[in-house]
């Protein structure tokens, strides 16, 4: 059933942290059917709704690149793949829901998704399909954040929904580790970068201010979170001009 929503078109900017689950690395089933519910629940409601996932819980690039003593190039192309394999896993988690969707991928690999192609990937938003952009910006010393901020200028999201764990909003400070940290209702881009807080890296950031696209930062653990922003609801910080 269609929904009268405050945004149309949103991308959705997964960490791979969030399909860990209680696991050290990989992908448990129990977080990313959660996702998916989540994302289902949006779509149903009549937005056109576009993933970024990374690829942490497999492969984080510069630190294992250092660990190995590869040079960064490298690890971070390996960290591309690890993106792959969660778009894909995702893929197949929203169709076990009968969720319409589509794997688009920076690099090519067309056995199992297609190449990143942005008028294509507007007209799968256009026919209600959900589309899951893998493998970054497809160039190594980027990072997935900057992909997102990418793909929602290139398809012309309305928001950015960065969607963290078990962490409600933008603090001053972690609130896992300081009860005295302050949550921010609402920041400007500059105060992101300014201050230093750790919503998304310096580039990405400069992207959205510059293409003017907002970007809400809530907790995906909490039901019902991607619905309720849909419809408006004054959830987690919100990041603007």
């Amino acid at each position: 059933m269609k929904e009268e929503l405050k945004y149309k078109r949103i991308l959705l900017k997964l960490s791979g942290e969030a399909l860990m689950g209680s696991q050290e690395f990989g992908i448990d089933h129990i977080p990313l059917e959660m996702i998916a519910n989540e994302i289902r629940e949006g779509y149903e409601a009549g937005a056109e709704i576009a993933v970024v996932v990374g690829g942490g819980n497999i492969f984080r690039g510069v630190k294992n690149s250092a660990k190995y003593g590869m040079d960064q190039a490298t690890g971070d192309y390996i960290g591309m793949l690890a993106t792959v394999m969660n778009a894909i896993a995702l893929q197949s988690a929203l169709r076990k829901i009968n969720v319409d969707c589509r794997v688009q991928t920076a690099i090519d690999m067309n056995k199992i998704a297609e190449p990143y192609i942005r008028f294509k990937a507007i007209r799968h938003l256009e026919k209600s399909r959900v589309v899951i952009f893998a493998a970054g910006t497809g160039n190594p010393f980027f990072t997935t954040d900057t992909a997102a901020a990418l793909r929602a200028s290139e398809i012309g999201a309305e928001i950015i929904l960065m969607a963290k764990n078990r962490v409600d909003g933008v603090y001053s400070d972690d609130p896992r580790t300081n009860p005295n940290a302050k949550k921010y209702n609402n920041i400007s881009y500059d105060d992101i970068i300014v201050k230093g807080l750790k919503v998304m890296d310096t580039a990405s950031c400069a992207l959205c201010k510059q293409n003017s696209i907002p970007i809400i930062v809530f907790d995906f653990a909490a039901k019902g979170s991607i619905l309720k922003i849909l419809k408006g609801d004054n959830t987690g910080t919100y990041v603007g001009g």
